[in-house]
């Protein structure tokens, strides 16, 4: 029998405690989860208590000594970085020249700068071209509903218009409202959830975000600024598009639609039979509607997809392509669409062109 890679976990936060440790245990026969880290002892031993339900041998660290261990260990092979955004390129890239393979939580980057220096420094590290692998966890893009809509836009013939509308719901009965680092940094909760629509709507239309025209607004002065993002878009197709985005109290009305010359693809969150997820729906020239609706699976699928990887990559070494939708690379292009509306807004709606990367 085989031995099972071996992870840790860099944080131990809200996301880790309700999303990595339950979504892990789903998959717990492919892998051992060696450690937890944290900053703090207290933070680290807190997400361990949690884990050990399901992972009976994970072990806590902390600190700077406890981040040494974990990069000097060479029985890591994998490691998930989900902390704070404006730390987690660093310590990803400390992990990555120890030749362990990351999952890092998005955003990728909360600037353009720093992606450019992370993608130079990425590539001096590599062994062999994306080796070791740097995956960004963008959920979206693992949702089956996003995977079945582009299947769908492809049929529904020329590409004449995409709209985005996200009312996203952040007040202080959420669990994220105080999050210090989401407030400290240029975007706020506009970058930090924006990557993901930006994602669903890169996936969808399956062609990239060249230009924007954006204007942002600033109206709840409990939430940093912006709060609200309007930007008109085009796409390398030569399609236009309005990506409209309001962080509010109210509850969250989520959809993306892309209208075509033989019919229509909309993707909207909602609930059925108690689960939350995506309705897919495609809507035919002669008028007819079919539905589907798909619960939340993305962040199940994107740590399977990388243990997959990384045990894949251990076995056959160079020449090993891992999964293209968890790139770093795909994780800085929806930072970029986001930094280009942002920098349009600050501007006053004049039009930016989106950094290729």
């Amino acid at each position: 029998m085989a031995t099972l890679p071996q992870i840790a976990v860099l944080g131990a936060g809200i996301f880790v405690k309700t999303q990595y440790i339950p979504r892990l245990a789903e998959i717990s026969h492919l892998f051992c989860l060696k450690y937890i880290w944290s900053r703090s002892e207290e933070s680290s031993r807190g997400a361990v208590e949690i884990a050990k339900q399901h992972f009976p041998g994970v072990e806590c660290k902390w600190g700077d000594q406890g981040l040494n261990d974990i990069v000097q260990d060479s029985s890591l092979i994998g490691t998930a970085v989900v902390l704070a955004g404006q730390v987690q390129v660093d310590i990803s890239l400390k992990l990555l020249k120890a030749g362990k393979h990351v999952i890092q939580e998005k955003p990728a980057a909360t600037s353009i700068p720093e992606i450019e220096t992370a993608l130079a420094s990425y590539k001096s590290v590599c062994t062999n071209p994306g080796l070791p692998i740097w995956a960004v966890a963008e959920n979206y893009r693992f949702e089956p509903a996003f995977v079945e809509s582009k299947k769908l836009v492809a049929g529904v013939g020329d590409m004449m218009n995409v709209q985005v509308i996200i009312e996203g719901s952040m007040n202080s009965s959420n669990p994220y409202f105080s999050s210090s680092w989401r407030r400290n940094f240029e975007g706020g909760f506009i970058l930090d959830m924006g990557v993901h629509f930006i994602a669903g709507l890169r996936m969808m239309v399956g062609c990239e975000v060249t230009s924007v025209s954006a204007i942002t607004s600033h109206i709840d002065r409990t939430l940093p600024p912006p709060d609200i993002i309007s930007s008109n878009f085009k796409l390398e197709n030569g399609c236009s598009g309005v990506f409209v985005m309001v962080v509010s109290s109210s509850s969250p009305k989520i959809i993306w639609r892309v209208v075509g010359s033989k019919g229509t693809v909309q993707v909207e969150r909602g609930k059925v039979d108690g689960k939350h997820g995506y309705l897919v729906s495609l809507y035919s020239a002669d008028g007819q509607c079919k539905s589907t609706f798909h619960p939340f699976c993305g962040v199940h699928e994107e740590l399977k997809f990388f243990i997959h990887d990384i045990v894949q990559a251990n076995l056959k070494g160079n020449g090993y392509e891992a999964e293209p939708r968890s790139s770093f690379v795909e994780g800085a292009r929806d930072v970029a669409v986001l930094e280009a509306m942002l920098e349009s807004g600050s501007k006053g709606g004049t039009l930016v062109n989106v950094k290729k990367f």
